[in-house]
């Protein structure tokens, strides 16, 4: 039985000159790990993001239903997101 899949795809021009740059750099062998990298890392981004939002996102909207009069209004929290953008910090 087969593990692999064959696929054709195409690509806009500045991501054929990336894929191209990777393998002639040595990085990789092929257009197939390339591809095979990038869907890790995507598997990876959409792991993290579906952990967030379980374990972060349903505890915080739970604690909100506990108690509503904690909540902070959004224009609140996109003023204090702009201020912080806008003072220069310490390093």
């Amino acid at each position: 039985m087969r593990t692999t899949q064959q696929f054709s795809i195409t690509l806009p021009n500045d991501m054929a000159t990336m894929v191209n740059d990777k393998i002639s750099s040595g990085a990789y062998a092929s257009v197939s790990e390339v591809m095979r990298d990038g869907l890790r890392a995507l598997m990876e981004r959409d792991a993290a993001l579906e952990k967030w939002l379980r374990e972060e996102v349903v505890a915080g909207h739970a604690e909100y239903l506990t108690d509503p009069s904690q909540a902070v209004p959004a224009d609140q929290i996109l003023a204090r997101i702009k201020a912080r953008r806008t003072t220069p910090r310490e390093v």
